[in-house]
Protein backbone atom coordinates (compact mmCIF):
# COMPACT_ATOMS: atom_id res chain seq x y z
CA UNK A 1 0.00 0.00 0.00
CA UNK A 2 1.15 3.19 -1.28
CA UNK A 3 1.10 6.46 1.23
CA UNK A 4 1.35 10.12 1.20
CA UNK A 5 2.70 13.19 3.53
CA UNK A 6 1.35 16.12 2.55
CA UNK A 7 2.41 19.55 4.44
CA UNK A 8 1.40 22.78 4.54
CA UNK A 9 3.01 26.18 4.63
CA UNK A 10 2.06 29.52 4.87
CA UNK A 11 4.30 32.63 3.84
CA UNK A 12 5.14 31.41 0.67
CA UNK A 13 5.47 34.15 -1.80
CA UNK A 14 5.93 33.69 -5.90
CA UNK A 15 9.46 34.48 -5.72
CA UNK A 16 10.27 31.94 -3.23
CA UNK A 17 8.12 29.07 -5.54
CA UNK A 18 9.90 30.22 -8.34
CA UNK A 19 13.68 30.10 -6.54
CA UNK A 20 12.30 26.71 -4.92
CA UNK A 21 11.35 25.11 -8.60
CA UNK A 22 14.51 26.50 -10.29
CA UNK A 23 16.48 24.62 -7.48
CA UNK A 24 14.80 21.57 -7.60
CA UNK A 25 14.58 21.21 -11.24
CA UNK A 26 18.44 21.32 -11.19
CA UNK A 27 19.09 18.72 -9.04
CA UNK A 28 18.65 15.13 -8.37
CA UNK A 29 16.10 14.08 -5.93
CA UNK A 30 17.44 13.14 -2.23
CA UNK A 31 18.75 9.96 -1.85
CA UNK A 32 17.60 9.60 1.36
CA UNK A 33 14.17 10.54 0.85
CA UNK A 34 12.21 7.75 -0.73
CA UNK A 35 9.62 9.18 -2.88
CA UNK A 36 8.16 7.67 -5.84
CA UNK A 37 6.27 11.12 -6.51
CA UNK A 38 6.44 15.14 -4.98
CA UNK A 39 3.44 17.01 -6.27
CA UNK A 40 3.89 20.97 -4.86
CA UNK A 41 0.56 23.25 -5.07
CA UNK A 42 1.23 27.15 -4.73
CA UNK A 43 -1.55 29.78 -4.13
CA UNK A 44 0.11 32.44 -4.73
CA UNK A 45 -2.44 35.09 -3.65
CA UNK A 46 -3.34 33.76 -0.57
CA UNK A 47 0.71 32.64 0.37
CA UNK A 48 -0.07 29.12 0.85
CA UNK A 49 1.86 26.05 -0.38
CA UNK A 50 0.62 21.98 0.01
CA UNK A 51 3.44 19.92 -0.57
CA UNK A 52 2.48 15.95 -1.16
CA UNK A 53 5.06 13.44 -1.18
CA UNK A 54 4.39 9.56 -2.60
CA UNK A 55 5.93 6.90 -0.83
CA UNK A 56 5.58 2.91 -1.81
CA UNK A 57 5.96 1.67 1.32
CA UNK A 58 5.38 2.58 5.32
CA UNK A 59 8.88 2.33 5.31
CA UNK A 60 9.73 4.36 3.02
CA UNK A 61 7.46 7.08 4.38
CA UNK A 62 9.20 6.46 8.45
CA UNK A 63 12.43 7.00 6.19
CA UNK A 64 11.21 9.91 4.54
CA UNK A 65 9.15 11.77 7.49
CA UNK A 66 12.66 11.34 9.19
CA UNK A 67 14.70 13.13 7.10
CA UNK A 68 12.04 15.63 6.26
CA UNK A 69 11.35 16.66 9.89
CA UNK A 70 15.05 17.29 10.59
CA UNK A 71 15.26 19.56 7.49
CA UNK A 72 15.98 23.49 8.12
CA UNK A 73 13.26 26.07 8.01
CA UNK A 74 15.70 27.88 5.41
CA UNK A 75 15.26 24.68 2.97
CA UNK A 76 11.27 24.76 3.09
CA UNK A 77 9.11 26.75 0.47
CA UNK A 78 7.68 28.65 3.97
CA UNK A 79 6.31 28.39 7.43
CA UNK A 80 5.28 24.81 8.05
CA UNK A 81 1.74 24.48 9.46
CA UNK A 82 0.69 20.81 9.22
CA UNK A 83 2.00 17.61 8.34
CA UNK A 84 -0.57 14.62 7.97
CA UNK A 85 0.52 11.30 7.04
CA UNK A 86 -2.44 9.37 4.48
CA UNK A 87 -2.92 6.45 2.98
CA UNK A 88 -3.44 5.99 -1.26
CA UNK A 89 -6.83 4.79 -1.59
CA UNK A 90 -6.93 5.52 -5.18
CA UNK A 91 -5.12 7.03 -7.85
CA UNK A 92 -5.44 7.63 -11.80
CA UNK A 93 -2.80 9.57 -13.96
CA UNK A 94 -3.16 10.87 -17.67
Amino acid sequence: MAFARVVSFDGVSSDRMAQMRQEMQGSERPENVPTTEIVVLHDPEGERSLVILFFESEDDYRRGDEVLSAMPASETPGQRTSVAKYEVSFRMTG
